[in-house]
Parts: C-alpha cells; structure tokens; sequence
C-alpha cells in the first residue's frame, strides 16, 4: 500500500495549501454528526439508495482504519445510517462514515468516537427492499469524483478528497 498523501493530523485548509489542485474539495452542506470531528484515512465506496443493507453489509467487515463513503442519492427521505450501524462499524476497526443523503439517532452517534457526516437526519429508517448496491465504484459528488482507495481528510472546514498514488 502507498504511503497516505495526508499528513498525520493534517488540517484540509492546510492539505489544500500543500497539495493545490490536487486535493479535491467537496462543495456540499456536510454536517458533523459523531464525536470524532477531525481525521483522515483511505476509503471505500458503496451506493445504497434507500437501503441500508449495503451500509450495514460492509461495515460488517473489517474496516482496517477506513471511511465508507455511501452514495444515497443525496436523498433526506429515509436514514442508511444510524446508532447500531456506527457501533458495529467502530467494532469492526473502521473510523468513520461519510454519507450523502441522511442519517439518524443523532444524539447517540454524538457519543460515539466515530466520524459520521451527512446532508441530514430523519428518523424514518431505509427500505431494506431497495434495489442493490455497488460496491467498490466512483463516485461523483459536489464536483468531486472518488474511488475506492482514494483519500479523505474532514474537519470543521470540509471534505478534501486526495487521489490515492
């Protein structure tokens, strides 16, 4: 594995001084809802519209330090995310998740050290009937593609996401 183009703690407003074009910055209204507010750590993918399955499917496995990014759609109508899901994410070795589109049981994932952003909360659950999931896969989102193995780094100023070397 290639050495980790985020310095230890390293702030994004400092990340984006030091890489210039290359750190690549999220322009969407993320909101920071579990303890850990600041980190960075490699990622992986999934899309997962309206079903949490896939979401709770991967963080079942070992997260080995990563951040699972999930694709919902942007989507405020249902929660792929919540307390359980986040505990047996921590459990499993992964260090946080990052979600476009809703999550709930906000007042729990607060205590939990464990990065959690999404657009939103609704305390309505997601249809675990959905349509499947892709793993692995690029994504686009606020101007921004990812793909599995790429970096993140997230603090009170944003998302910056790194390609990996």
């Amino acid at each position: 594995m290639a050495a980790a183009p985020i310095l230890p703690g390293e702030a994004t407003a400092d990340l984006c001084d030091r890489l210039g074009a290359q750190a690549r910055v999220c322009h969407l209204p993320w909101r920071s809802y579990g303890r850990l507010q600041a980190t960075s750590a490699s990622i992986a993918c999934v899309q997962a519209f309206e079903d949490a399955g896939p979401v709770r499917a991967l963080l079942d496995t070992p997260g080995r330090g990563r951040i699972l990014l999930v694709d919902a759609g942007g989507l405020l109508r249902v929660a792929v995310l919540g307390e359980r899901m986040a505990q047996l994410g921590l459990a499993n070795g992964w260090r946080g998740v990052i979600v476009h589109g809703a999550v709930r049981d906000v007042a729990a994932l607060a205590a939990l050290d464990f990065a959690v952003l999404a657009l939103g909360a609704v305390p309505q659950r997601a249809n675990p009937q959905a349509p499947a999931e892709t793993r692995h896969c690029a994504l686009a989102l606020g101007g921004v593609e990812i793909s599995d193995g790429d970096w993140v780094a997230l603090d009170a100023d944003g998302l910056v996401f790194v390609r990996a070397s």
